[in-house]
């Protein structure tokens, strides 16, 4: 029998907006949804391991590449809920949903660096979109945490093309 959802606690995890020399983000389409459901990278944090260091393994275990550099953490954890019908259900039933660590990071790699064809693919394509564009390609219960993640990641991003 399923935990009731309510009384789930939620998975932590790392979300990645990866920018590239133009100011555009990375965003992929995902495998298992048949519906056109794009996303940055994201997974999950392994027990005792610091945000940062997930970060940068996540990035490599889904797009193939570690060319990166941090450039901003985000203030806090965001939250978000699973739709009712995936809650207890995905992640072995464990969770609600997940609590995520967003981090900024500059990638200083080729677009030939990467490579969605990893050992686990999580993608089947993906491209580089402008900022204001990634909160309208994300599944609806995402949306909001990608609105606040561009919001307080946008104006870094253009500082730092100004600063090139």
């Amino acid at each position: 029998m399923a935990s009731k959802p309510s009384s789930l606690s939620y998975r932590p995890c790392v979300g990645l907006m990866l920018f590239n020399p133009q100011g555009r983000i990375f965003v992929a389409r995902r495998i298992d949804m048949p519906s056109e459901a794009w996303q940055m990278p994201q997974g999950g944090i392994d027990k005792n391991e610091d945000p940062r260091r997930a970060a940068l393994r996540e990035l490599k275990e889904e797009i193939g590449t570690d060319k990166a550099e941090i450039v901003a953490e985000s203030e806090g954890w965001r939250p978000y809920d699973l739709p009712p019908e995936l809650q207890g259900v995905l992640w072995g039933g464990r969770f609600r949903g997940q609590t995520q660590k967003w981090f900024l990071l500059r990638f200083t790699g080729s677009d030939a660096d990467i490579d969605i064809a990893t050992e686990h693919p999580e993608f089947v394509e993906w491209k580089w979109v402008e900022p204001a564009d990634v909160p309208r390609l994300i599944v609806p219960f995402k949306r909001k945490i990608y609105e606040e993640v561009v919001a307080e990641f946008g104006p870094i991003i253009e500082q730092s093309l100004r600063a090139s």
